[in-house]
């Protein structure tokens, strides 16, 4: 009886060490490179909740995101020039209860930020 169960262990073992290897070939339709293109492209014009963090000279600016990149790593920042200034914003918020949420947590390290509505909105 032992011999029959070790022997049933081995030809279960010996035929999960012979799987065969598979290859994934994958066929993409040239226009999902289109799709990729214009999805990126409006995103780039979408309108998004920021939050502006201070302003100032341009050496004040670059100082202040590189203060700002450390605080918040990992959040889209940014130099925006409105003349007479350089404003340092921060994030790209879709919603305004997420830049709600995100500009609280912003006012404790930073009590002057502004948050900043998307211009065509009326949110």
């Amino acid at each position: 009886m032992k011999s029959l169960v070790y022997a049933f262990f081995f030809i279960g073992l010996s035929l999960q060490l012979s799987a065969q290897e598979g290859r994934v070939s994958i066929q993409q339709d040239s226009r999902i490179d289109e799709l990729v293109k214009l999805y990126a492209e409006a995103n780039s014009k979408a309108e998004f909740y920021q939050i502006q963090v201070g302003f100032g000279s341009y050496q004040k600016a670059q100082n202040l995101k590189a203060q700002v990149d450390i605080d918040f790593p990992g959040w889209y920042s940014k130099i925006e020039f409105e003349s007479p200034t350089y404003r340092v914003r921060l994030g790209k918020f879709k919603t305004k209860l997420e830049a709600e949420r995100k500009y609280l947590e912003v006012r404790k390290k930073y009590p002057d930020a502004m948050l900043l509505k998307p211009e065509n909105s009326s949110k």
